[in-house]
């Protein structure tokens, strides 16, 4: 064979090479480009594990030195009622006292009572159940000479347990998401790929309206797989 047959071939063996690995290049290309975005929800309902049970009184007069008494009597009364109910020393907390001299402005009608003396009684605890069952206890209250000037929904119950939570549920709703894209690919009669990028989103708990002890957590992860 002489050397211009054997430099035809190396030639035309060179170009079949170049134009595969041009193809080869191209479909590669190509398959990146065909890729399939999908959303995985994860969903959990949970129980308050703390509450902030602030209960606010006040007291009227013209005495400051009475309404002193009249409030220190108040407080006395509410801090024991609150304890025979099971509730620890340690949950209970006094919040800001305040005065309003109501006859420092007023417009065309003098106030009946010069002062406005106020204060609260702060229940702050983990016994979420005791403060449930406790919620209705105004009209105990009352007959004890204590008015409330606060109301149920003042009351913050609160889960702590988010960071707990967490990888349990990303995975699920990571896994959800995988789901919804097999099932995208086999209706397209292709193969799901490895993923592309993936976003894990934000967490949001939202308060029931009717129940405020129960929390509602979502999380909505996007993934973006390749497909083959």
């Amino acid at each position: 064979m002489n050397k211009q047959v054997i430099s035809s071939l190396i030639l035309a063996v060179g170009l079949a090479l170049a134009g595969w690995f041009v193809y080869r290049g191209i479909h590669q290309v190509a398959s990146k480009d065909r890729a399939v975005v999908v959303k995985g929800l994860s969903t959990r309902d949970v129980e308050a594990d703390y509450v902030v049970w602030p209960l606010d009184f006040c007291v009227r007069g013209n005495d400051i030195s009475v309404l002193y008494d009249d409030m220190a009597r108040i407080e006395k009364t509410a801090r024991a009622f609150f304890l025979e109910k099971g509730f620890q020393e340690s949950d209970l907390s006094r919040g800001n006292l305040s005065i309003d001299d109501n006859w420092a402005s007023y417009y065309d009608r003098k106030p009946e009572f010069h002062y406005t003396i106020r204060t609260s009684l702060i229940i702050s605890t983990k016994d979420v159940e005791r403060v449930k069952a406790n919620l209705g206890c105004q009209s105990e209250l009352l007959k004890k000479g204590v008015i409330l000037q606060s109301y149920e929904w003042n009351t913050d119950f609160q889960y702590n347990g988010l960071a707990d939570l967490k990888p349990e549920m990303i995975q699920e709703a990571t896994k959800n998401a995988r789901a919804v894209a097999i099932k995208f690919a086999e209706d397209a009669q292709c193969r799901l790929g490895s993923i592309q990028q993936a976003n894990q989103g934000q967490f949001s708990m939202e308060t029931d309206s009717n129940q405020p002890w129960i929390k509602h957590i979502r999380v909505v992860t996007t993934v973006s797989y390749y497909l083959k």
